[in-house]
């Protein structure tokens, strides 16, 4: 009898264990996917061009208008991986939560990912080459991450065997989206990304939080954001009491084409926060405005700042001469007052401004204050852009 109730009292130890093993287990399986209730939610501010809303067992993504002129919206349902198909969204692309693994099209993407460290997750990328990202680097010399396509093209053999949770593709009016329709035939969802529609720095760089909204990440996304907007809105403080407004001009003539900034881009807005006169503020639409270079010869010839003319990799107002000798008479050329976002840029020709410059827009707008008003930020040390020699 006493034999009996001690193998008795060993069988309810080893249960009361078992027990409490499967209580951690389910813990940390909560922990790593994420609450069905969805207690934290995404508090979106500044971003325009897309919307997530909440519900029990599933949230619900939308894209506005994810090709900047069309109107459609894409939607797309966050279901937490093993639950069923909410019902009423039959044409919706299922994107299982929290995605393990994401392969991204567009460099941009990298500094999504990288806001929230949660590099661990991405498995392709559209092209190699340009990228700034340590972690990410470290991630493609150790084969974690693969090539999937370029310059349009796409390895849809090699996507279809890696069987991504998610790909997140650029929206734009040249985007060949068709190119996909393998992948979503075989159940790969395809999320489109058009976070440079945004009007606002902010907007841009808030859509980190619909990365949040993928990983589960949402009380932290908030939290690190919060600080990014108290930061850039301080310093556009700063730039709003100027004592002067500097006349600027930004970019450069390519391929018979001069894009400029229209009034409602965020690269304009970036203009206006740091204090700057801007000739084409009043362009009622987004994106740039192209234009020829007699167009924007007599309005460079007077500014006092030529920003932004990175974008082909120029370096020194000697490389600027060889493009076209008239920029010589621009007064910014005279005065060495030429400025590109070059500053993190690598043999490769990866530049950190599209990466973590796209989230950390605090930054780039100091780096903007710092070259218009020097006197406001005496202590800032250029972060991205640098200055024509």
């Amino acid at each position: 009898m006493k034999l009996n109730l001690q193998i008795l009292l060993f069988l309810l130890t080893i249960l009361a264990g078992c027990s409490s093993s499967s209580a951690l287990y389910e813990k940390n399986e909560l922990r790593r996917e994420g609450n069905a209730t969805f207690k934290e939610r995404v508090q979106i501010r500044h971003a325009k061009g897309f919307v997530i809303t909440y519900h029990k067992n599933y949230k619900v993504l939308k894209i506005i208008s994810p090709f900047e002129k069309q109107a459609d919206t894409a939607t797309y349902l966050l279901v937490p991986r093993g639950n069923a198909r909410p019902a009423g969204f039959p044409e919706s692309q299922l994107i299982e939560i929290p995605v393990r693994s994401l392969v991204a099209m567009s460099s941009m993407h990298i500094g999504l990912i990288g806001f929230l460290e949660a590099e661990d997750v991405l498995t392709g990328l559209g092209n190699v080459q340009y990228v700034s990202s340590q972690r990410v680097l470290d991630r493609i010399k150790a084969g974690k991450i693969k090539e999937v396509g370029k310059n349009q093209g796409l390895n849809e053999e090699l996507l279809l065997t890696m069987q991504p949770d998610l790909v997140m593709a650029t929206g734009s009016p040249v985007s060949k989206m068709d190119r996909f329709n393998g992948l979503k035939a075989a159940k790969i969802p395809i999320l489109v990304n058009s976070e440079w529609v945004e009007t606002t720095p902010l907007g841009r760089a808030e859509w980190v939080k619909l990365m949040g909204a993928l990983l589960n990440k949402e009380d932290e996304v908030n939290r690190r954001f919060e600080k990014i907007e108290k930061d850039y809105n301080r310093l556009a403080a700063l730039g709003a009491n100027a004592t002067t407004k500097p006349s600027v001009i930004t970019g450069m003539n390519s391929r018979d084409a001069w894009f400029v900034p229209n009034g409602d881009s965020y690269v304009c807005r970036f203009l206006k926060d740091a204090g700057a006169s801007y000739y084409w503020e009043k362009t009622r639409a987004t994106g740039s405005l192209p234009l020829n270079f007699e167009t924007v010869y007599p309005v460079a010839l007077d500014a006092d700042f030529w920003l932004n003319v990175s974008i082909i990799n120029v370096k020194t107002r000697q490389e600027l001469l060889a493009k076209d000798n008239r920029y010589a008479d621009f007064k910014a050329f005279k005065t060495g007052k030429v400025y590109g976002y070059h500053q993190r840029t690598s043999d490769q020709g990866a530049n950190d401004y599209w990466e973590s410059g796209a989230v950390n827009p605090q930054d780039v707008l100091a780096d903007l204050i710092k070259i218009l008003h020097p006197e406001v930020l005496p202590d800032h040390q250029l972060i991205y852009y640098k200055q024509l020699k």
